[in-house]
């Protein structure tokens, strides 16, 4: 029986070469292998897997055709709900969504439906299979952001007919694929680049170096500018600290700025001479996937790289492989400690943190046993530089320029599960909304919008006629 078969294991580079280069971690699977982990899959009457996919593919029909060879086939059934599956199959947590939810991994390994999506398309790109454009219908939405909530939105409402304009804020289009995310995890040139062409060839135009709030405001939008509707999906670029003593110190650094400087500068490029300072000795205070993501870089930019998180490990937020894998390229964990100041030379330059020890205390109300300082247990530990991964909240800048758009006591905009924000006309989704979450949820909600972006035309037009 299918069930019987073990998952075919995924070829990756070797962990302590890699760990001093920004090549690709996982090599993916061949034919061959994506063929027989294919074969694992039970095509489910009732498919769990597909009602825990944020964007809702159709899981098993894909998988089937990739087993009967019909690659064509398989990617055309992914696109009809996602636009970019080779970063999806790259970056989404499918160990807490998709094959979290199958059934073989109940009594076994659940089927690699992230390998095998990203198998898909990656052969879509590399056979260079082209998505045309659908004929217009004479209205156009604005869409603010070009990371994964916007191009998921931009993309679906291509697909109705509608002429959709992207607005980025950087010089490089796709958001946080493009700045957040490292190169070995995502490769930017031969993957992102390539499936947000494929989203162009829907007709979506893209301009970048547009700071809306500041270059144009969404009332501009709305009125001189003749959009119909507008959708933010401006992510949450604004990093937290943690308001210790010592924070100003040069040497301390966000994730969010140090990923973006290596991201968007080259550092992971020997072509580039990218002035980015680690020093020798690196620690990341966090235990998400950002805090994966800067210190397995800052290992792979020469530093000694060491983990500070002030719970257990069995409370990691990061998905399991990249902790593993951090694991397999020297990354050192400090667990259940907390930082409480960041010390100087006499210089201004970071020479190590004051920590305190942490214990588990009793369960909380979700049943979460919140960590509290254990007596007496101050230490150091010696760095150049410290990197805070603390999460992130949405930029302001949309909301104090745009009349009616209200915002919630962390910053994140004010939105109803459809994405209607609290301004007729003006829709919003993922991080902007949720706060940092994951590429996989923020395209979620951009496919959501869009439906209720269309929805709200629709209904405007049928209202004008009426009148």
């Amino acid at each position: 029986m299918a069930n019987k078969i073990p998952r075919v294991p995924v070829r990756e580079q070797n962990p302590e070469r890699r760990a001093a280069n920004f090549e690709e971690v996982c090599y993916g699977y061949d034919l061959q292998e994506a063929t027989m982990e294919a074969s694992r899959c039970l095509r489910c009457r009732n498919p769990r897997c597909v009602a825990a996919c944020p964007v809702g593919i159709r899981i098993p029909d894909f998988i089937a055709a990739l087993h009967a060879g019909d690659l064509q086939r398989a990617a055309d059934i992914i696109a009809e709900d996602s636009s970019l599956p080779s970063v999806c199959g790259r970056v989404c947590p499918q160990e807490s969504q998709c094959e979290g939810a199958c059934i073989l991994g109940i009594k076994g390994e659940p089927v690699a439906i992230g390998k095998l999506e990203r198998f898909v398309g990656d052969w879509k790109i590399e056979h260079g299979a082209k998505t045309s454009a659908t004929p217009r219908n004479g209205h156009k939405v604005a869409v603010i952001g070009s990371g994964p909530a916007g191009l998921a939105c931009a993309s679906d409402l291509a697909k109705m007919g509608y002429g959709v304009k992207i607005f980025e804020a950087l010089h490089q289009v796709g958001g946080v694929l493009v700045y957040g995310i490292p190169e070995f995890r995502l490769p930017k040139e031969r993957i992102v680049a390539r499936e947000i062409e494929a989203v162009k060839q829907l007709g979506v135009e893209i301009e970048t170096d547009v700071i809306v709030g500041r270059t144009v405001t969404v009332d501009s939008l709305l009125g001189e500018e003749g959009f119909d509707a507008v959708f933010i999906g401006s992510g949450a670029g604004l990093p937290r600290f943690m308001g210790i003593p010592g924070e100003n110190l040069n040497g301390v650094v966000s994730a969010n700025e140090f990923l973006t400087r290596t991201n968007l500068m080259h550092a992971y490029d020997e072509r580039y001479d990218t002035p980015i300072y680690v020093g020798q000795r690196v620690v990341v205070v966090g235990g998400g996937n950002v805090a994966m993501d800067a210190v397995r870089t800052a290992k792979r930019l020469g530093a000694e790289a060491t983990i500070v998180y002030r719970r257990s490990e069995k409370e990691l937020p990061a998905r399991a492989e990249e902790v593993h894998h951090a694991r397999e390229e020297g990354i050192a964990f400090r667990m259940l400690t907390n930082p409480v100041e960041v010390l100087g030379d006499e210089r201004g330059w970071v020479r190590g943190i004051r920590c305190v020890e942490m214990e588990l205390g009793e369960p909380d109300a979700s049943g979460r046993r919140s960590p509290v300082v254990k007596a007496g247990s101050e230490f150091e530990i010696a760095c150049d530089v410290v990197i805070m991964a603390l999460g992130t909240s949405p930029n302001p800048l949309l909301a104090a320029t745009t009349a009616g758009l209200e915002t919630d006591r962390r910053g994140c905009l004010t939105a109803d599960e459809a994405g209607a924000t609290t301004r007729e006309g003006v829709f919003a989704g993922g991080d902007a909304v949720t706060g940092a979450a994951t590429v996989i949820l923020a395209m979620g909600a951009g496919r959501t919008a869009a439906q209720a972006i269309d929805r709200y035309i629709h209904e405007k037009k049928s209202s004008l006629k009426n009148n």
